[in-house]
């Protein structure tokens, strides 16, 4: 009697950084014995190396497997996965069922390798499956718990945990007893598990543009974030990347009180791939003294009132910045971008974004300009 044929499968990998029985290799090995035994032989592989189960997301070859197999491209009939949790993590376990229903209605059954039950539709099997979804999905919320709790307590004992070191600092390797190893390039990770990060002052040009930054920010003839720019780009002062600051750039400067040797950690959450989410200050955790400072805490203190009076600016009404317009008005008899600068209302740019256009505000003051200047004032507005 003639052997029967092998049947064609798709093998699915699947990769964290979670625990090494789970490598990439052990995977395959596993599910190579399961197709021997089971009369299987592997054509095609769809890997995700590296990526967190629970979203599908970032997992670009599961979505190509998905795809291949609706839309009758598959040219295998079942697909082999080494257990339940390498095919999703996933919160809501419909999720993964989801995904499976969609092979398994295309005529391409999924094949659990590494556990102990049939995926062959029974009640047992069944049952025991959404038992193992459910115990994937809670193992990945309680890693996240554990994970933020860790962080949290490296956070508060002057570590740097997360994210890059920004303009004008640099992340530096420790030891767990203190000692100081090497500077990290950015991109760069530490090899050692059980050594820190800290952050220490970076080029000297870098450090004296953040100290100009803070010393324009606490000057009292400073009123807007904009000044500030204008004076490091004609002092040619430029960002890390070359190029010129903005009101955005320096903002993010002057709000960051890493600048002050403080460390602070959990101004957002995003937990398990949720969207990302702002945490009520009180519930940050801060090291104040964990950096060495590139600015004191006095002058740190006077950029953040700095910052707050623009906040309050920004919050005033129109009608606010229209009687202001109309008294000078009422004081000069006409309305020009030289007067309303030098009575501290605001520029063109605001203008624009408030009311549409410079004259459309003239109008709401009550004030028409003379047609030469109409003129000019809506090519300013464009």
């Amino acid at each position: 009697m003639r052997a029967q044929s092998p049947i064609p499968a798709a093998q699915y990998i699947r990769m964290s950084t979670e625990d090494q029985q789970y490598s990439i290799v052990n995977q395959k090995a596993g599910i190579q014995a399961y197709a021997q035994r089971h009369g299987y032989v592997v054509v095609s592989t769809y890997a995700d190396a590296g990526k967190s189960g629970v979203a599908i997301k970032h997992r670009q070859e599961l979505r190509r497997l998905l795809h291949d197999v609706i839309t009758g491209q598959a040219q295998y009939k079942a697909i082999l996965v080494y257990d339940v949790s390498r095919w999703g993590r996933f919160q809501d376990v419909d999720e993964a069922a989801h995904y499976e229903f969609l092979c398994k209605s295309a005529g391409i059954p999924v094949r659990y390798c590494a556990e102990q039950f049939d995926n062959d539709g029974s009640l047992q099997g069944s049952m025991m499956k959404a038992l193992k979804r459910t115990m994937a999905a809670e193992y990945s919320r309680e890693l996240g718990v554990k994970v933020s709790a860790g962080q949290r307590r490296l956070a508060l004992l002057g570590f740097r945990v997360t994210g890059d070191a920004g303009y004008g600092l640099r992340r530096m390797m420790v030891s767990p007893d203190g000692r100081r190893r090497l500077i990290l390039k950015p991109g760069e990770r530490k090899a050692i598990t059980t050594d820190r990060t800290i952050l220490v002052p970076g080029p000297k040009k870098e450090v004296d543009c953040v100290r100009t930054i803070f010393k324009l920010a606490a000057d009292a003839k400073t009123t807007t974030l904009k000044e500030i720019a204008n004076e490091l780009n004609l002092r040619h002062m430029r960002r890390w990347n070359g190029k010129p600051w903005d009101r955005f750039s320096v903002h993010n400067i002057l709000r960051n009180d890493k600048y002050a040797g403080s460390n602070t950690y959990g101004r957002t959450t995003r937990k398990l791939c949720s969207p990302s989410r702002k945490v009520e200050c009180d519930l940050w955790i801060t090291n104040p003294h964990a950096f060495v400072p590139l600015v004191s805490r006095d002058m740190f203190d006077r950029a953040q009132k700095f910052l707050r009076r623009r906040a309050v600016r920004r919050m005033r009404s129109d009608e606010y910045y229209i009687q202001s317009m109309r008294k000078i008005l009422a004081r000069e008899g006409k309305l020009t971008e030289r007067l309303l600068k030098s009575n501290r209302v605001f520029d063109y740019k605001t203008y624009y974004n408030r009311f549409g256009s410079i004259t459309k505000a003239y109008e709401m003051a009550g004030y028409r300009p003379p047609r030469r200047r109409q003129s000019a004032c809506s090519q300013i507005s464009e």
